[in-house]
């Protein structure tokens, strides 16, 4: 306790010192896709180490890969202990500086999405979105699998779902009015869009932290071509 405790205070005292970076200029993010609407990158923080002081300037979702144990120092304020589970996506409102230090003897993983169009999303829905989040938030049994919806922020809604072999996302109910979505993988998976039919040609797997980009207008319906049980996040935008 008093290890922590002097480390805590440690780094909010280097924390309120540090020069700010931009993400792009921190070496533990490294940009892995990017268009109008998002910025994705993979962090990688070593066992007990600390990433730069770097700036959030957008609402951003994280999703960790594997259970970890970090401590997010804000410019300004006192440091937090976030104790994480794999899989685990939490929304982030965005603009302020902050450095990450990984307290595990294990790497910390996560995919960080950047909202680009945050302010146009968040004019959009902030009336919206906790409704949206009571409303379809909970476990839904699916053919061969579970979705678990998260939350709504932005207008924008995060599940996890694990489908076992053959197991199938149904997608958006309506594709001519599907918006285009985000696919994170937490585990590695093999994941074919749409039902596969004698013949059918994957799409290459998707390692531990990579990511597929759906676009608007497509039913999204994902079905699970592996061997192994996928696991992966979704993040649907309006």
């Amino acid at each position: 306790m008093r290890r922590t405790l002097f480390l805590l205070l440690t780094l909010n005292a280097f924390a309120q010192a540090a020069p700010e970076v931009e993400i792009t200029a921190e070496p533990h993010h490294h940009l892995t896709f990017t268009n109008d609407q998002i910025r994705v990158f993979y962090v990688e923080a070593p066992p007990h180490s600390e990433t730069l002081m770097h700036w959030h300037r957008h609402d951003y979702v994280f999703v960790t890969l594997g259970d970890s144990n970090v401590v997010s120092a804000v410019k300004g304020k006192d440091p937090v202990t976030l104790k994480l589970a794999d899989g685990e996506t939490r929304f982030t409102p965005g603009n302020f500086a902050h450095i990450t230090r990984n307290l595990s003897d294990q790497p910390f993983r996560n995919v960080t999405i950047e909202l680009l169009q945050d302010e146009k999303l968040r004019s959009a829905h902030a009336q919206q979105d906790a409704a949206d989040t009571e409303k379809s938030r909970g476990l839904e049994i699916l053919h061969g699998g579970t979705q678990e919806v998260f939350w709504v922020h932005d207008g924008v809604r995060a599940s996890l779902f694990e489908l076992q072999p053959g197991g199938v996302d149904p997608g958006q109910q309506h594709s001519q009015h599907a918006g285009p979505e985000l696919v994170v993988a937490v585990a590695d998976s093999n994941l074919f869009e749409g039902v596969p039919v004698k013949g059918f040609r994957p799409s290459p797997p998707l390692g531990s932290g990579e990511v597929r980009w759906l676009p608007a207008g497509s039913s999204h319906m994902l079905t699970n071509v592996g061997k192994k049980t996928a696991k992966f996040v979704t993040l649907e935008f309006p």
